[in-house]
């Protein structure tokens, strides 16, 4: 086993009580549990039912709290964590998001002029 696979193998190991978890995040019981239920964390099972937690766990319980102080939904977060749950996106949509991204961009800049480039084409042309 390479020293890569060993340390991975530390880091989702399920070793950390819910108390461990909560003194390193500062997140309550509560908050946790609500993240599992949504799909977020999958703590491990002691013999006695009680969630243990690996320090991947950890890592993402760190992530949620900051993508939530920066505005981001629990969908948001979730659709992020969990890509394929989101529709592919054609070609199409994708120019079509760029185009928009690049006008939005446009609205912040009042001497912006709008050129051709990036694959963006004036209508008409």
């Amino acid at each position: 086993m390479s020293v890569m696979a060993a340390e991975e193998d530390l880091r989702t190991r399920h070793i950390l009580p819910i108390s461990t978890v909560m003194s390193l995040t500062a997140l309550t019981a509560r908050q946790i549990r609500y993240y599992e239920a949504q799909g977020l964390v999958q703590p491990g099972r002691t013999a006695g039912q009680h969630r243990v937690y690996s320090l991947r766990d950890v890592d993402v319980l760190l992530a949620i709290k900051s993508q939530l102080a920066d505005g981001f939904s629990i969908a948001d977060i979730r659709n992020l964590m969990h890509p394929r749950h989101q529709a592919e996106n054609s070609d199409e949509a994708v120019r079509q998001m760029l185009r928009d991204e690049l006008l939005q961009q446009s609205r912040f800049a009042p001497d912006a002029e709008m050129r051709q480039g990036f694959g963006f084409r004036r209508s008409g042309e």
